[in-house]
């Protein structure tokens, strides 16, 4: 997208609140600029998480394995708000509650970001956001850890879910 079409992004300060800046996503992604995303994640009532590899278009970690949906925030979108989309665009989850699993600073060379992290429990059917999702599956806790070993996945959801969600035995 370019010009007044291109999504707009709020800026985000060391303190996790927006900082009063807004830039066009282009120059957030060239310039690794701080913004807020959320990161949710799906379980089904028998304890699975829904694991999924991101398609070879998306503008960061493309390709890689990844037990969160989401995504950033627009600019003056709370977070819950954006989780709830996030979920339903990339997963077709809905009609669920979001339960906050807390907030946390993520940043590497591809992205710097403050996460609002949420979980849900939903056992409805699970429709694929084709630009964003290539292949998925419901996955047991015991075997996600088995994959994270040998799998290329997200450095970002590991880093800031990874130890809550997946803790050693």
């Amino acid at each position: 997208m370019t010009g007044s079409l291109e999504e707009q992004v709020a800026l985000y300060g060391d303190d996790g609140r927006p900082t009063g800046a807004v830039v066009p996503r282009s120059q957030m992604r060239a310039r690794n600029l701080r913004h807020a995303a959320t990161l949710i994640v799906v379980r089904n009532s028998r304890g699975e998480v829904y694991v999924h590899r991101r398609t070879d278009t998306k503008d960061v970690f493309p390709g890689r394995y990844d037990f969160a949906a989401g995504g950033v925030l627009q600019a003056g979108e709370e977070p819950y708000d954006a989780a709830v989309r996030e979920a339903a665009e990339e997963l077709g989850v809905s009609g669920v509650e979001l339960e906050p699993l807390g907030e946390a600073d993520y940043a590497d060379e591809h992205t710097t970001y403050h996460a609002f992290a949420y979980t849900c429990v939903y056992d409805g059917p699970i429709t694929w956001q084709p630009e964003e999702v290539a292949w998925g599956a419901w996955v047991g806790v015991e075997r996600l850890r088995e994959m994270v070993t040998r799998l290329p996945f997200v450095p970002d959801t590991l880093a800031v879910l990874g130890d809550r969600l997946m803790p050693e035995a």
